[in-house]
C-alpha cells in the first residue's frame, strides 16, 4: 500500500520534470533559431549516388533566358550525370519570397534559389536554413577555381569583389551573386535640345526638375508644346523605394544600421519627399504605380527622363526590340542612357542590385555539394555571357567581362536592334564604369520592409498632393507614423524591426510538436490532480 501511495505521489513531481524539460527544450528551439553551423565539405563528391536538386528562378516573358536556364542544366548534368536539377520558374521574386517562406516551416525548400540578400536576411531566421559558404568558397578541390571541378569556373579572385562582397550576412557569405544591374535614366536628348538645354556630363537632380518643369508648357490649343500631344509626364520614376534610398545616400543621410535600427524617418527625408511634392503637383512628376511603365511613355514621346533597371533596357527608346506599345503610337528620337540623377555630380553614388543564389541546408552533404556545383557553374562564361547578353546586365566575373565572346559582343554595339541594341550595351557598360560608386544597403530582417516603407512614403506624397492635400510638416509626420505602422517598423524601443512576425512565416515544425506536447503534458496533469481530488473527498 506504501509503494503505490508513493508512486503515486511521484508522478506529479515527474510529470512536473517532464514538462521542465519540454519547456526547456521549446525555448531551446526558439532561441537557437538563427544560429549558425559551419558546413563540413566531404572530402570527395560521390559521383556514384544518384541525386536531385530543385533550382527555383525568376523569369517574365523572355523565352530567351528560358533557353539559357535550360541549356545550363543540360550542360552541368552532361559533366555530372548522377544529379538530376529540377527547375522550378517564377514570374517575379516576391513569389518565390513567399514560398520559401511557407517551405521553411515544412522543410521543404529548395535547394539552390535565385533571390535577393534582403530575403535570405529573413530565410535566416531559421536555424541552419541556409547554407554559410564562406568553407565551400576557400575548398581546393570544390570551391572557386577547385581542382576537383568538372568545368572552368572563375577562381574567388575573379569574382567582381564589390558583388560578392554584396552577398555578405552577419559576416559570412550566404550567397554568391548571379548578375548584376543598377539604375538608369533613359532620356529623350532630342526634346532636352528642343527645350534649349544642353545635357550635362553627370545627369543632376536640378537639372531634372528644371528640364521637367519646363516641358509642361503648352500652346494655345490645351496641347503639350514640346510633342504636340495631350499627354506629357516629363519625369517618370519606375522604382520609387530606390529612388529615396539613393537620394538618402547621395546626402549622406541616415536609412538604417547594419544592426537593423530605422533611421529612415528624418529631416533629410522629409526635405527631399516636399521637393518632389512640388513636382509631383505640377504635374512634372510621376511613378510607375500611378501611371504605369515609363518606358511606354517614353517610346511613345510622352516623357522626357525615364528612370528604370539597367535590366530593363530592351524595352527603352525609339527602337526598343522589346517596347509594349503599338508601331503607330512610337515616336523617333536619340535615347541618352545616364546615371541616375546626383546631388554632388564629383561624387555620384548609385545602387546595386541583380539576383544572387543561395544554397539551403539538407541533411545529405553530398546533396549540399551538388549543390553549390550547380551554383557554381551558373558562374561559367557560357551561362554568364548568355544571359547577360539578353538585357541590360553584367556578367559577376571579370573573367567573363573580360572574355573574348563578351568584348566582341560590347563592340558590335549599335549593329542590330536586336542582340547589339545600342541602348542596351549603353546600358551594361554604364554599371560596368561606375561599379566602383555602387551601394548596398543594410540587409537584415526586416529590411524588405523598410526597403517598400520607402517607396510608400514617395507614392503617397505623389498621389495626394494631386488630390490638393499639402505636403506640410503635420502631414508628413502622420505619413511617417502610418508607414511605420504598416510595414511594422515600430517594433522595439531603439527602433529596430526586433519582431519582424510577419516576414517569418508560419511556425517551424519542431517548434510546433515541442507546443503540443506540452500541451499535453499540462493536460495530463490537470486530469491526474482532478482525479486526487476526487478521491480524497471519497
Amino acid at each position: 500500500m506504501k509503494r503505490s501511495i508513493i508512486k503515486r505521489r511521484k508522478l506529479p513531481g515527474i510529470m512536473f520534470v517532464l514538462c521542465a524539460v519540454m519547456s526547456a527544450m521549446l525555448l531551446a528551439g526558439c532561441h537557437g533559431s538563427g544560429e549558425r553551423t559551419e558546413f563540413a565539405v566531404p572530402e570527395e563528391f560521390d559521383s556514384s549516388k544518384k541525386m536531385e536538386i530543385t533550382f527555383w528562378a525568376k523569369n517574365d516573358t523572355n523565352k530567351t533566358q528560358t533557353r539559357i536556364y535550360e541549356k545550363a542544366i543540360k550542360d552541368f548534368q552532361e559533366l555530372y550525370p548522377n544529379i538530376t536539377v529540377n527547375m522550378r520558374l517564377y514570374t517575379d521574386y516576391g513569389k518565390i519570397y513567399n514560398d520559401v517562406i511557407t517551405n521553411i516551416a515544412t522543410e521543404t525548400t529548395p535547394n539552390v534559389c535565385i533571390t535577393y540578400p534582403d530575403h535570405i536576411a529573413t530565410y535566416m531566421t531559421g536555424s541552419n536554413v541556409v547554407v554559410p559558404l564562406d568553407v565551400l568558397f576557400e575548398d581546393e578541390n570544390y570551391g572557386f577555381g577547385g581542382a576537383e571541378l568538372l568545368y572552368d569556373g572563375p577562381s574567388r579572385d575573379e569574382v567582381i569583389p564589390e558583388f560578392l562582397d554584396e552577398c555578405i550576412l552577419g559576416g559570412n557569405y550566404y550567397a554568391v551573386p548571379y548578375m548584376r544591374s543598377t539604375e538608369a535614366c533613359y532620356i529623350n536628348k532630342t526634346f532636352v535640345e528642343k527645350l534649349g538645354y544642353t545635357l550635362p556630363e553627370t545627369l543632376t537632380w536640378d537639372f531634372v526638375w528644371e528640364v521637367s518643369e519646363a516641358a509642361l508648357e503648352k500652346d494655345a490649343d490645351g496641347m503639350f508644346a514640346l510633342n504636340g500631344q495631350k499627354v506629357m509626364i516629363p519625369f517618370i520614376y519606375k522604382s520609387t523605394d530606390n529612388m529615396m534610398i539613393q537620394m538618402l545616400k547621395q546626402k549622406d543621410a541616415p536609412y538604417s544600421t547594419e544592426e537593423g535600427e530605422i533611421q529612415m524617418f528624418n529631416d533629410t527625408t522629409r526635405d527631399l519627399l516636399k521637393e518632389i511634392a512640388v513636382h509631383a503637383k505640377s504635374g512634372a512628376f510621376s511613378t510607375f504605380k500611378i501611371s504605369s511603365y515609363p518606358a511606354n511613355f517614353l517610346d511613345a514621346g510622352q516623357c522626357v527622363f525615364a528612370v528604370d533597371s539597367t535590366a530593363g533596357a530592351t524595352w527603352m527608346g525609339a527602337d526598343a526590340p522589346l517596347s509594349d506599345i503599338a508601331e503607330d503610337k512610337k515616336v523617333d528620337f536619340e535615347t541618352a542612357v545616364m546615371t541616375v540623377p546626383q546631388f554632388d555630380p564629383e561624387n555620384p553614388k548609385m545602387i546595386s542590385q541583380g539576383p544572387s543564389v543561395c544554397i539551403f541546408n539538407k541533411s545529405d552533404p553530398q546533396v549540399v555539394l551538388a549543390s553549390w556545383l550547380f551554383t557554381q557553374y551558373l558562374l561559367t562564361n557560357d551561362v554568364q555571357n548568355a544571359y547577360s547578353e539578353t538585357e541590360g546586365y553584367v556578367p559577376v566575373t571579370k573573367k567573363a567581362q573580360e572574355s573574348e565572346e563578351y568584348q566582341d559582343y560590347l563592340a558590335k554595339i549599335g549593329e542590330d536592334d536586336l542582340e547589339h541594341y545600342e541602348v542596351k550595351i549603353k546600358a551594361a557598360e554604364l554599371l560596368m564604369e561606375n561599379t566602383q560608386n555602387t551601394f548596398v544597403t543594410p540587409v537584415f530582417n526586416g529590411s524588405a520592409s523598410l526597403r517598400d516603407a520607402a517607396g510608400h512614403l514617395i507614392e503617397t506624397v505623389t498621389k495626394s498632393v494631386r488630390r490638393k492635400a499639402e505636403a506640410d510638416d503635420a502631414f508628413l509626420d502622420g505619413l511617417f507614423s502610418d508607414a511605420a505602422a504598416l510595414y511594422h517598423l515600430d517594433q522595439g524601443s531603439t527602433g529596430s524591426v526586433t519582431g519582424g512576425k510577419k516576414e517569418l512565416g508560419p511556425l517551424p515544425a519542431g517548434s510546433k510538436a515541442l507546443l503540443i506536447t506540452l500541451a499535453v503534458v499540462w493536460v495530463l496533469i490537470g486530469l491526474y490532480w482532478i482525479r486526487q481530488k476526487m478521491k480524497s473527498r471519497s
